[in-house]
């Protein structure tokens, strides 16, 4: 599981709604990824600023890139993702299943 220290560097890093477009439409794109100017295309933001965003992203692991040709290809690392909800809910809900089940629901996907 997740440590509190690695917890809080992600949860800062996604403390900005930039950043936090930048990893919901990697998300979205899945496996595939998405490059640079794509990113910026779908969140309105110049293809500098994605990239510096996109470093801060994945020195905190929420990321991972891969070369195809000219460019570079970024990835949700969806297993940062699985720990931290993991470190979130650990012990979710005092207890209380109905409370569980909505949870789950929510992150049904």
């Amino acid at each position: 599981m997740m440590e509190m220290k690695s917890a809080v560097k992600v949860l800062s890093v996604l403390a900005h709604e930039g950043r936090v477009s930048l990893l919901q439409t990697l998300v979205q794109a899945g496996e595939k990824g998405a490059s640079v100017s794509d990113l910026a295309d779908a969140i309105g933001q110049n293809v500098k600023t994605v990239s510096a965003q996109l470093q801060l992203i994945a020195d905190a692991e929420l990321v991972g890139v891969r070369r195809e040709g000219k460019q570079m290809i970024y990835t949700a690392e969806y297993a940062t993702l699985a720990n931290l909800f993991a470190f979130i809910m650990h012990d979710c809900c005092g207890g209380h299943e109905q409370l569980r089940l909505t949870v789950r629901r929510a992150c049904g996907c």
